[in-house]
């Protein structure tokens, strides 16, 4: 069989996922504020792209008369002047940005350029302690010893390097690092540096001058029984009453495990709802929250730019705005196509969930994307990604669009209900339970069953409860 080349003509489909397309779908999925980043840098880098002043309508009427009138009085020339005038020549030492001021800009410090740049940082733990640590009448050796504890402590404040590797970093012998050690734990807040729990509570209640026995053998021995709540076997053990006992568990309980989270590095999230469901009569309202976004335009200063003459732009400056302003477009109707399909998949889900928004978390029913999806007539994986980091404000509180969709649970009567409907009633039952005497995950199966005819099993309950991050019925046993 002879090899030779052939020319084969072929017809096929394929999916190209150009930038714009691929800025489309992720912008789908950007939160409020990294959508709120996003706009703000292509404002930065885009010049076609400007943000709309909010103007009143009197404003606008007066604006274009003015306009009017000015253009019709102006000549040729004087347009072509004030086209090409250098302003900053003009104005001197009268211009708000003179360019004697800017030649002096290089003189003023970066960090005073604007009152946000004064802002003080957040003091992390490793400062605060270093801080103090400097303080200290120590030995050069004694300070490189701390240098090393310190960078050896996480942040919840406990040390995760052992003394004899440290001994070994620093070339120092263990009783050393051991004074040092002794110290840094001393350091405000009291306890940092200890290397388990138990020494960090002895740590601090030596600085509370606490020298009681009972109380310094309950944290050496006897944390896990006091965790479990196994406190009858301790009364008799250490042969005391209730009352007392008690006063030692309020001593415990006002320590701090965690000395170092304090000065955690993360800064609080507020979350800002994306959509606000508003309960109008017998109807309901949908308003998306369009506050804060920046309403763009593309420019009319570079669009007039952009339709000069040819003649006189080169072939850069063409393809530069062309450029540009397809951008510019596909961005503002990527906007518009993310915030109609925001509205559709909130109505669709208002439509499915109407009873949740009725009468609350009780009466939520299963849903699954595929369900808005054919609704909408979009594609699931767009729903997913359209109800990822978006929340929405309702008469019953702020939920995250995810979590209107749920699986289901059988009932005896041939229905289903929502597994997050079975989970606030969870919630409701343990949070109105007797202290003295919890429910177990059987008697809530039990009682589910009872009042919403729905048939769990006691290890779905155990793990719905987990989910809700509510301990065992013997964890939530008070003993007093």
């Amino acid at each position: 069989m002879a090899l030779e080349l052939r020319q084969n003509l072929k017809l096929t489909q394929q999916l190209v996922m150009t930038p714009q397309l691929q800025q489309a779908i992720k912008l789908l999925q950007l939160s409020r504020l990294e959508l709120l980043e996003v706009v703000q840098q292509e404002l930065l880098e885009n010049p076609m792209l400007e943000e709309l002043q909010p103007v009143s309508e009197e404003e606008q009427e007066r604006q274009a008369l003015n306009d009017k009138d000015q253009g019709a009085k102006l000549t040729s020339e004087e347009k072509e002047i004030i086209n090409n005038a250098d302003w900053e020549d003009y104005l001197g030492e009268f211009s708000s940005t003179s360019k004697q001021s800017g030649s002096r800009e290089w003189e003023v410090p970066e960090e005073m350029q604007s009152y946000e740049a004064r802002y003080s940082a957040k003091p992390s733990l490793e400062g605060h302690l270093m801080w103090q640590l400097h303080l200290q009448n120590l030995t050069p050796d004694e300070t490189r010893i701390g240098e090393e504890i310190i960078g050896n402590i996480d942040s919840r404040g406990y040390l995760k390097a052992t003394v004899e590797e440290i001994g070994r970093s620093c070339s120092v012998q263990e009783s050393l690092v051991d004074q040092v050690l002794a110290k840094v734990q001393n350091f405000d807040p009291v306890g940092v540096a200890a290397r388990d729990l138990r020494e960090c509570l002895i740590i601090q209640l030596k600085a509370l001058n606490e020298t009681d026995p009972i109380l310094i053998e309950l944290v050496t021995e006897h944390l896990e029984d006091i965790e479990r709540n196994r406190l009858a076997p301790l009364l008799k053990k250490f042969r005391i009453s209730k009352e007392l006992m008690k006063e030692y568990i309020e001593v415990l309980q006002s320590l701090d495990p965690f000395p170092g989270s304090s000065y955690g590095s993360e800064d609080v999230i507020y979350i800002s709802p994306d959509i606000y469901v508003y309960k109008y009569e017998d109807d309901f309202v949908i308003v998306l929250n369009e506050d804060g976004l920046p309403s763009i335009q593309l420019s009319p200063f570079y669009e007039s730019l952009n339709q000069a003459p040819k003649d006189r732009k080169n072939k850069k400056e063409i393809d530069y705005f062309q450029e540009k302003t397809r951008s510019a477009i596909w961005l503002m109707k990527s906007l518009h196509q993310r915030q109609r399909t925001l509205y559709k998949v909130m109505e669709s889900i208002l439509k499915f969930q109407k009873e949740f928004f009725v009468h609350g978390v009780t009466r939520l029913k299963p849903l699954i994307l595929k369900e808005v999806a054919e609704d909408i007539s979009m594609h699931e994986s767009t729903v997913s990604r359209i109800t990822t980091s978006k929340y929405v404000s309702t008469p019953f509180g702020l939920f995250e669009l995810k979590f209107f969709f749920n699986s289901a649970l059988s009932m005896d009567s041939g229905g289903t209900v929502g597994s997050e409907s079975v989970k606030a009633a969870i919630k409701k039952m343990v949070a109105s339970e007797d202290p003295k005497k919890p429910l177990s995950d059987d008697a809530i199966a039990t009682n589910l069953k009872k009042e919403l005819d729905v048939n769990i099993a006691r290890r779905t309950v155990a793990k719905y409860r987990a989910a809700l991050k509510i301990p065992s019925s013997s964890r939530r046993k008070k003993f007093f």
